[in-house]
């Protein structure tokens, strides 16, 4: 008997005995202040989804540093578990492309699907629309790779805006665009959201949403209105499930992300099911089919 697969398709790894990651310094993620690995990745994510267990990732770099991308791309060479890297490069560099061929033929290289700028760490409201990092997107867009826009919900302006000046580079929105969900504050996000979706371009990530949240106190039903609203926008279609663990261990970690998700989804037919956990992070990041693998669980309680 096969069972469905499931592909996380954003989580991070560090190792701070070899790279260190100072945006840990923060005391709010004391908690998360030390390694993690593939392996712990494996005995942390035992919750199924929709009867699905995890079969593939996608990691997502951290630091600014083409050396941190570097080791993901060697990283994901030798670990079965990881299918792609969204890795790291300067865009306003004028090498760009010279450093993007570097790392395409350097080990590992064939797992670079995507790359990836912490613009919600930017205060340039027009920072994705700056002539070099233009120039940047399309070295990468030439290169075949896609970006992941990593913007908070007030920054939302800028995603579109992208979206509009690079049809031909697919794109994937990081954590919905970070609504404010502790505060249940969804108007301005709601609005900019359905703006960016009417780009069929422009694919989202379900994922990051639980840490937008009171960490303590969440529930699913702080989590819906979100939800309904990235379904209704983006459609079945054009979701993909994430983790964004290890952040989300701020939050309640990859299990209960991942029980809430399964409540979520129970309406859902079984070909939305598919897409959103799995056949959309395949086709967007260029993911080797995988054949269902052989389920386990039959037989056990």
């Amino acid at each position: 008997m096969n069972a469905p697969v499931l592909v996380d398709a954003h989580h991070h790894l560090w190792d701070l005995a070899h790279r260190p990651q100072p945006w840990l310094d923060d005391p709010g993620v004391a908690s998360i202040r030390r390694t993690f690995t593939p392996d712990h990745l494996r005995s942390t994510a035992g919750h199924p989804i929709a009867g699905r267990r995890l079969h593939g990732t996608v990691v997502v770099q951290c630091v600014p540093e083409v050396a941190e991308t570097e080791d993901l791309l060697a990283l994901a060479e030798r670990e079965p578990l990881i299918q792609a890297v969204v890795g790291w490069a300067d865009l306003t560099a004028p090498t760009i492309g010279d450093v993007l061929d570097q790392l395409l033929a350097g080990p590992g290289g064939g797992y670079l699907r995507s790359l990836r700028h912490l613009v919600q760490g930017e205060t340039d409201p027009n920072w994705l629309q700056r002539p070099d990092v233009e120039r940047g997107l399309r070295a990468a867009r030439d290169r075949g790779l896609r970006y992941d826009v990593l913007v908070r919900a007030h920054q939302l302006d800028q995603a579109i805006r992208l979206a509009e000046r690079f049809p031909d580079l697919p794109q994937v929105l990081n954590h919905a665009g970070k609504p404010d969900i502790a505060r249940q504050d969804f108007v301005d996000w709601e609005r900019r959201i359905r703006q960016l979706a009417a780009h069929p371009h422009v694919v989202c990530k379900v994922s990051g949403l639980i840490t937008e949240a009171d960490h303590a106190r969440w529930t699913t039903t702080d989590i819906r209105p979100v939800w309904d609203v990235l379904a209704s926008a983006f459609g079945p279609g054009r979701l993909m499930f994430g983790s964004d663990w290890p952040v989300a261990n701020l939050a309640g970690g990859w299990n209960r992300w991942a029980a809430t998700v399964d409540e979520l989804l129970t309406s859902w037919s079984e070909n939305d099911i598919d897409a959103l956990l799995a056949g959309n992070a395949t086709a967007f990041y260029g993911l080797a089919p995988v054949a269902e693998e052989a389920d386990t669980t039959a037989g056990t309680s």
